[in-house]
């Protein structure tokens, strides 16, 4: 089986993307975009994320498989923090006893 071999180019330009995203992500903390705060820092994160997963971590070269695996990662992460979010903001909710 035959395997990729990335170039140092490659690296070092990933390597500045992440960079400038993290000056991005530095940049717009200093802003004060009301609600949308959150979902700017989460953007750049994930872009950031992907970066690392499909260069550095070889995914975007390797099989269906190994993608499927970090797809499904990133899936069941996500049914965890729904679970969290779930009960973290139904604390508040008084439910009535039947017969009181």
């Amino acid at each position: 089986m035959a395997e990729h071999v990335s170039s140092p180019k490659m690296y070092v330009m990933v390597f500045l993307a992440l960079l400038v995203l993290t000056v991005i992500t530095v940049a717009v903390a200093y802003q004060d975009l009301g609600a949308f705060n959150d979902i700017v820092a989460l953007t750049i994160a994930t872009v950031k994320a992907l970066l690392v997963v499909l260069f550095f971590m070889h995914v975007k070269y390797s099989t269906r498989l190994t993608a499927l695996t970090a797809v499904a990662g990133v899936f069941f992460l996500a049914i965890l923090i729904a679970m969290t979010l779930n009960d973290y903001m139904s604390r508040g909710l008084v439910l009535p006893i039947p017969g009181k």
